[in-house]
């Protein structure tokens, strides 16, 4: 099977390194842009509707060979499907993140772990009547 994704878009934000971005996004207060290419800026309208943003985005940088990871919170090693490490075989990253603003192509955003530049490949709204898991 061949499998091919196209970025939407890209990041900027003062995240340069690894080391820089938070661990979970959620409980940072940086804010991001996401800047979407000219071609897709009519997929944005109405986006400003909703207060919060699901961001699908591509870990450019991350490794790709790992199946195990040791979380922060936890000093066993488990499964890399087991955690939420971005190294991993596909580096697909879920944000839920605030949105702030949109002018034209570019959404303002707070809550996102992405590095500066890292490719987006779509954007869902957030619905919490769907999206927030009860009990």
């Amino acid at each position: 099977m061949d499998l091919t994704i196209w970025p939407i878009g890209y990041v900027r934000s003062s995240h340069r390194e690894k080391n820089d971005a938070p661990r979970q996004g959620r409980l940072s207060d940086t804010v991001s842009e996401i800047v979407i290419e000219e071609k897709y800026c009519s997929g944005l309208d109405d986006v400003e509707k909703s207060s919060h943003l699901i961001v699908l985005s591509w870990f450019d940088r991350a490794d790709r060979t790992m199946l195990r990871a040791t979380p922060p919170h936890d000093p066993v090693e488990h499964g890399v499907f087991a955690t939420r490490s971005p190294n991993r075989q596909n580096p697909v990253a879920f944000s839920v993140v605030d949105l702030l603003g949109r002018d034209r192509n570019i959404l303002r955003v707070r809550g996102l772990d992405a590095l500066d530049g890292t490719p987006v490949v779509d954007i869902k709204p957030y619905i919490p009547e769907i999206d927030c898991v009860k009990n």
